[in-house]
């Protein structure tokens, strides 16, 4: 559903553009074929950088399914409850690049902004999460580019998640190329949470008092989900060492 939104906004912005110079190839009177042929060489650069970022969404949700069946006949059950991408719409990238100052190439695009791709994936556990960032750091053809880590440091609002910038090889037609995907990593409980603190954030209207007291209010949310997330934990510990006890107690009696 994700992607089908994004791409419904990249059609929507594409059409617009498309219609302006429409118009303008009319008030100039040029010639139709003259015009195709440029609307094609000109596009076709950024329909090509748009598609490279899919692709590498497509190399990383992947791998994370792999693990993900893996670690089911490892562990016993499947440590990811679900997986979700996006790529940045154009809307999106234009007001990056005008913010940060960014030149307006594709170059300098690529060179400048690691989330246009984005990959987020939900996990049962904390401990699942690390695991899986292991797991998929040590594969030879993913590098890291950069690591945060709001688990252990929360921001001030209580947001948790592990963030991975990481650089994929995909694999084109006549060449490699890397492509930087930002990839989320959260349990349930602060994919909860970050869901509906960005529902919030953007609700406007709100009294300058009201969007202060939401603030704290949505503090002690984010510490009380990670207090669940802890005891969730500590139970999963303490099932899976009072099995191994008893695995202990089979075989010593065979």
């Amino acid at each position: 559903m994700e992607n089908e939104a994004t791409n419904e906004k990249l059609f929507d912005s594409a059409d617009r553009v498309a219609k302006e110079l429409v118009r303008f190839s009319q008030d100039i009177n040029l010639n139709a074929d003259v015009f195709l042929d440029i609307m094609q060489e000109s596009f076709a650069p950024v329909e090509q950088f748009f598609a490279n970022y899919t692709c590498a969404i497509m190399e990383i949700e992947t791998k994370f399914k792999v693990l993900n069946e893996q670690f089911s006949l490892k562990y016993d059950g499947n440590p990811i409850e679900s997986i979700h991408s996006r790529v940045k719409d154009y809307d999106s990238i234009i007001r990056k690049v005008i913010k940060k100052n960014i030149p307006r190439n594709l170059e300098a695009i690529e060179e400048n902004i690691n989330d246009i791709a984005g990959v987020r994936v939900v996990c049962s556990f904390v401990d699942d999460i690390y695991r899986l960032a292991d797991c998929l750091l040590q594969q030879d053809d993913i590098t890291l580019i950069r690591r945060k880590d709001y688990i252990k440091n929360p921001k001030p609002t209580g947001y948790r998640s592990l963030h991975l910038i990481v650089a994929v090889p995909i694999f084109l037609e006549n060449e490699k190329k890397m492509v930087k995907v930002e990839v989320q990593l959260r349990t349930i409980a602060m994919d909860f949470w970050a869901s509906l603190e960005h529902k919030m954030r953007y609700k406007k209207n709100i009294s300058p008092e009201m969007l202060e007291k939401l603030s704290h209010e949505l503090t002690d949310c984010a510490e009380i989900s990670a207090s669940l997330d802890g005891r969730m934990q500590n139970v999963r510990n303490l099932i899976s060492a009072e099995a191994n006890s008893q695995n202990g107690v089979n075989e010593g009696n065979i």
